[in-house]
């Protein structure tokens, strides 16, 4: 099990993360959801909370210069299911449960974003009423924009207090290298304002953007939302 404060310290560019699990008491769905960013472009968002989701906006919109990969919903709800995803291909599951097709089936029309030298990966996740859960990462092979990897990952009756954790790059640099291996499992301890803290306070704080936390009652399907910015009115 990995030690995720140190996980975090020790990488100032993880990129986008999704932390899904369940919460210590064993009673709740955990989500997290976080964004970085190195250009002024990427820095300039928020999270906005809507419709049971959120979205990204421009924090100034004036300074908006490219707003097809930094501005998608992260976070849609549909009856009992969660999804959560660093790009547009929120909006693809949503449809592709909607009707009545699969998570897998919806990520295998998609791929990474088309942004090289980078290729960022896709990572998507989805959380069941019962707490069970699904995680993807969709990358490029090696930095090739011809050839596509797809992996995907379910996790059914996770232990009280475990979680897996993925973000889209494995660490800064140029290009950015993208995420290597399988998620990783990581211990989630006290309620969600310990675990918003835990992740707010060990992202970088130069590269910092947005976090989302939510922990879902499996009993009753209560939610309960954090949403942290550093861009601030």
């Amino acid at each position: 099990m990995i030690d995720m404060v140190k996980d975090l310290q020790q990488n100032s560019y993880p990129g986008r993360g999704i932390v899904l699990g369940r919460s210590s008491d064993g009673e709740h769905a955990v989500i997290g959801y976080f964004i970085m960013g190195r250009s002024e472009n990427s820095r300039n968002r928020v999270f906005v909370e809507e419709q049971g989701g959120i979205r990204t906006e421009a924090f100034d919109p004036a300074k908006l210069s490219d707003p097809s990969l930094i501005i998608y919903w992260p976070v849609r709800v549909l009856g009992d299911q969660t999804i959560v995803t660093n790009g547009d291909q929120t909006d693809t599951i949503y449809d592709y449960l909607k009707d009545g097709k699969t998570f897998a089936d919806a990520l295998r029309t998609r791929t990474f974003e088309p942004d090289g030298p980078n290729f960022t990966p896709r990572i998507s996740g989805l959380v069941e009423k019962n707490g069970n859960y699904r995680l993807s990462i969709l990358k490029s092979n090696e930095g090739d924009p011809d050839s596509a990897h797809r992996y995907f990952y379910e996790y059914e009756n996770p232990k009280a207090g475990q979680a897996h954790f993925i973000h889209t790059y494995e660490h800064d640099g140029n290009p950015i290298p993208s995420f290597v291996g399988e998620p990783k499992q990581v211990k989630i301890e006290g309620c969600i304002e310990c675990f918003t803290k835990m992740l707010w306070e060990n992202l970088n704080e130069d590269n910092k953007v947005s976090l989302f936390t939510r922990f879902i009652n499996l009993k009753t399907g209560e939610t309960e939302t954090r949403i942290i910015n550093k861009n601030v009115k």
